[in-house]
């Protein structure tokens, strides 16, 4: 069983960039799928973006695409969301998930979460 730590989040201006960072312990972040997702006040949980930590297969949100970028460093057992050109409405918390219920997108199919990290992104 995987655990997950979220850190990196912040407050930002709009335009401004944050990098996230997923560090994983108890298994390989190479036997997972790890994604980020992200809730704001009163709204679902939403997909940002996954990896495939063995082959480091991505695919993103459209609403992200182009501006974050998911990556990961199997050495370190870390998972990466570098985020550019931020803007206000990208304001929620952002999650670490893992699953190894092959490619999947929704957040209902990961097991592991981590505790979230909040990023404020201010006009």
């Amino acid at each position: 069983q995987v655990q997950l730590v979220e850190s990196g989040g912040g407050l930002v201006q709009a335009g401004g960039s944050l990098r996230l960072s997923c560090t994983a312990s108890g298994r390989a972040i190479s036997t997972y799928l790890l994604g980020w997702f992200r809730q704001a006040p009163g709204k679902e949980r939403e997909f940002v973006a996954t990896i495939n930590g063995e082959t480091g297969n991505t695919r993103y949100a459209d609403s992200v695409k182009d501006r974050f970028t998911i990556s990961r460093d199997n050495t370190k057992n870390t998972v990466y969301l570098q985020m550019s050109s931020l803007k206000p409405e990208d304001t929620a918390v952002y999650y670490c998930a893992a699953t190894q219920r092959g490619w999947t997108l929704p957040a209902r199919n990961y097991d592991y979460w981590g505790q979230g990290t909040q990023v404020t992104v201010s006009s």
